[in-house]
């Protein structure tokens, strides 16, 4: 007989260790659940090291996008904020363990279909209930190159994509644990409730001619708001975006810390794969912490 099967009953505090750390077992297990273009997976490593440093603050992400930064540095605490809210519906869903009970299949008419049945629930007003969050993810990992894309009017218009083979996720049960202590929340940026434990990463639309990833897009002058409410701030920030002359130029002019990275270019029209020039901007952190 296993000699773990002889073992004394484990007491209150060792229980909590035990849940705890299978709790951190499967969060490391977790992969982002949706399929995001531009996402920051790999930059997880760059930002590890200022994160260890305030690894007890919350870690708040005005634009929290595909989830591939707070998976990554798993915070215990989280408020993930983004401006598009079909994406926060789906997140708040995992929150209470979805599971699709919508039928998915990798099909030109049958996606169309099924765009068409998301783009009328939103002109409902029915955008945030359990059905939605389960078209936008069927929509998501079916269209092309994972895009989030939406017309002035609200519609989501990613075309069908061309996946040979998808693996479709019917149980989201893990991530409810995961997401336990995080909120979501779809606010502007700058209504965002902070407090002086805060870490604040934020990683907009990039300053590139397509911006229309929510309904009102993000044009430059957002992309202004967004720094100098980042400089007024007194929690330690990180911006990233991509490293393009006026984007540079803005952040230093406000007194951030510069770093240029070469980022994977996962999305090509003509097939170039030349690394796309990545900018990672900070301030409000010890002196001496360099990002590595």
């Amino acid at each position: 007989m296993p000699s773990i099967l002889c073992s004394p009953p484990l007491n209150p505090l060792a229980k909590q260790v035990v849940n705890i750390s299978e709790s951190l077992t499967k969060l490391e297990r977790l992969t982002p659940p949706l399929k995001w273009a531009g996402g920051k997976r790999w930059l997880v490593p760059y930002l590890q090291k200022p994160w260890q440093v305030y690894s007890n603050y919350r870690l708040v992400e005005p634009f929290c996008g595909g989830l591939a930064i707070a998976l990554g540095l798993q915070p215990e605490k989280a408020l993930l904020n983004d401006i598009n809210p079909h994406v926060v519906n789906f997140y708040q869903c995992l929150q209470k363990g979805l599971k699709l009970d919508i039928k998915v299949q990798n099909e030109r008419e049958f996606y169309y279909a099924q765009r068409l049945e998301f783009n009328r629930l939103i002109q409902l007003g029915k955008a945030d209930t359990p059905k939605a969050a389960q078209l936008f993810y069927y929509l998501n990992r079916t269209g092309y190159n994972g895009l989030c894309r939406f017309n002035r009017n609200g519609g989501f218009n990613v075309p069908f994509g061309r996946h040979r083979t998808i693996n479709y996720t019917k149980d989201f049960s893990p991530y409810k644990s995961a997401f336990a202590e995080w909120k979501f929340t779809n606010l502007d940026f700058a209504k965002i409730p902070l407090t002086s434990n805060d870490l604040i990463y934020a990683d907009p639309p990039y300053d590139v001619e397509f911006r229309q990833y929510a309904k009102n897009g993000f044009e430059w002058s957002e992309q202004e708001r967004l720094a100098h409410w980042l400089a007024q701030q007194n929690n330690p920030a990180i911006a990233s975006n991509q490293a393009t002359t006026r984007i540079l130029e803005l952040y230093q002019d406000l007194g951030f810390q510069i770093h240029i990275l070469n980022a994977p270019r996962r999305i090509s029209c003509n097939g170039d794969r030349v690394p796309a020039k990545e900018m990672l901007a900070y301030r409000g952190f010890e002196k001496g912490l360099e990002l590595s």
